[in-house]
Parts: structure tokens; sequence; C-alpha cells
């Protein structure tokens, strides 16, 4: 299992999650376990996903994909997106009896 991180911003967020919802089946085909979202206070065009994968291999080749590219214009995407593919080393869970 890998984690990649994805940093980039969008000129509407709407738009861009308009696209980012119709691509859900692709992405689960290709392996995508899980995704969250984040976006930055100080700037709320500015998303950062963490996305978790069922292998590197099939993280990357999706990354790779030149229909991702074709998206990612379609759906607003502002520059050159920063992608980070992370292995999790340690993890740490809260409850409320701690």
């Amino acid at each position: 299992m890998v984690h990649v991180f994805v940093r980039h911003k969008v000129s509407d967020f709407n738009q861009w999650k308009t696209v980012f919802d119709s691509a859900y089946e692709m992405r689960k085909a290709a392996g995508e376990l899980s995704a969250r979202m984040f976006c930055s206070q100080a700037e709320p065009r500015e998303l950062n996903l963490l996305c978790e994968w069922d292998s590197l291999e099939h993280a990357q080749r999706f990354f790779e994909e030149p229909r991702l590219k074709s998206a990612m214009q379609q759906a607003g995407v502002v520059g050159a997106p920063q992608i980070e593919y992370m292995e999790e080393v340690h993890i740490v869970h809260r409850t409320y009896a701690d």
C-alpha cells in the first residue's frame, strides 16, 4: 500500500470537484483505495489530496496517464501539480479515552 500526496491550485473548486467526482470509478479501477481532500486556510483554491493506493506501480501508472493530464486541465488545475509517493511508516490513533 502506498500514499500519494497531490498539491495543486484550481481556478474554481466546484468545477474541479465535479470532474474529480466524475472520475471516481476510473480511480477505483486503477487501484485507489481512498482519497482525503484538504484546502489551505490561507488560500482555499490550493488543494491537497492524500490518496491511498493498492500499490506503487498502480499509483504511478495512474498519475502518468495522459488522460489524467487532460482531466486536470478540464477541471481547472492551474500549473503543474506536485505529486509525491509516500510509504506510511507510523500511525497514532487517539481516542477520547486518551
